[in-house]
C-alpha cells in the first residue's frame, strides 16, 4: 500500500499534463502565416502620352539639381496623364482598351511642346514638381476620354485637365528650384493605356494596351494646297 501511495501524485500529475493537452484546439491542416499572392479587385489605370527617351533626357538633367526630400520620376516612366482611374475592376479593361481605340483613329499625330517648369500647389509646401506641356487637341482628347469614361460608368477624376509631366514628388522639407524653360518637343503618335501597381519602392506603370493616333494631320486636310518641297524625316518615338 506505501508503496501504491509513493507513486499516486506522479500519476495524478502526468493524468493533468495529459488533460491539459488534450484541451488544446486541434492544429489546422493550413499554415495561417503563409502569405499568398494580393490579388486586388480593382486596378488602378490611367491613359497617358509617353514621353520618349530624347524628351526625358534633359529632363532628368534638371532633376539631378532636386535637393533635400524629392523624390524624382524615373526617366522611362515619365508620361503626360490625359485621365485617371482609380478602381477600375478587371472585367471592364476591354472596354477601356475599345474606347482607347475608337477615340485615338480620328487623331492625329500631337506635337507636344515643353515648357516652363512649376509645383503643385504653387503656394506653401509643395508636393509635386512638374513641365508644362501644351499640344493642338491635347484638351480635346482628354476630354473624350473622360466623357468615354463615364459613358462606361467607370470611376474617374473631376479634376480640371492641365497637361505637365511631373518630374518629382516631395517626401519631406525640400527647398525650390528656381523657375526652368525646356524648348523641346515631339511628335506623339499615340497614347497608352497603363495600369499603376504601387510598391514600397513607388509605383511600377504597366502598359495595357497602346493606341496609334490615326486621324489626318492638319496639312492633310487642304488636298487643293500645293505639296511642300520635300524636308527630312522626322525621327518618331
Amino acid at each position: 500500500m506505501k508503496k501504491a501511495e509513493s507513486r499516486g501524485p506522479r500519476a495524478e500529475g502526468q493524468k493533468a499534463q495529459a488533460g491539459a493537452r488534450s484541451a488544446r484546439p486541434p492544429a489546422s491542416g493550413k499554415q495561417t502565416n503563409r502569405e499568398e499572392p494580393h490579388q486586388p479587385s480593382t486596378y488602378r489605370l490611367f491613359y497617358a502620352l509617353r514621353v520618349p527617351a530624347e524628351i526625358a533626357a534633359p529632363l532628368a538633367q534638371a532633376q539631378a539639381r532636386l535637393r533635400g526630400n524629392w523624390r524624382a520620376v524615373r526617366p522611362d516612366q515619365m508620361h503626360v496623364t490625359l485621365s485617371y482611374l482609380p478602381a477600375v475592376p478587371p472585367e471592364r479593361v476591354e472596354d477601356l482598351k475599345r474606347l482607347g481605340t475608337r477615340l485615338a483613329q480620328d487623331v492625329p499625330p500631337l506635337d507636344v511642346r515643353l515648357r516652363g517648369t512649376g509645383y503643385f500647389p504653387n503656394e506653401g509646401s509643395p508636393r509635386v514638381w512638374f513641365v508644362k506641356t501644351e499640344a493642338e487637341g491635347l484638351t480635346e482628347l482628354a476630354e473624350g476620354l473622360r466623357a468615354g469614361i463615364r459613358d462606361l460608368g467607370v470611376e474617374t477624376d473631376d479634376l480640371a485637365f492641365k497637361a505637365h509631366i511631373t518630374l518629382a514628388r516631395k517626401k519631406g522639407p525640400a527647398p525650390r528650384l528656381p523657375p526652368l524653360i525646356f524648348d523641346q518637343g515631339w511628335t506623339a503618335p499615340g497614347l497608352t493605356l497603363y495600369r499603376s501597381i504601387l510598391r514600397k519602392t513607388g509605383p511600377i506603370y504597366e502598359v495595357q494596351s497602346t493606341f496609334r493616333f490615326r486621324g489626318p494631320a492638319s496639312g492633310d486636310l487642304f488636298e487643293s494646297a500645293p505639296p511642300a518641297a520635300p524636308s527630312a524625316p522626322q525621327e518618331q518615338p
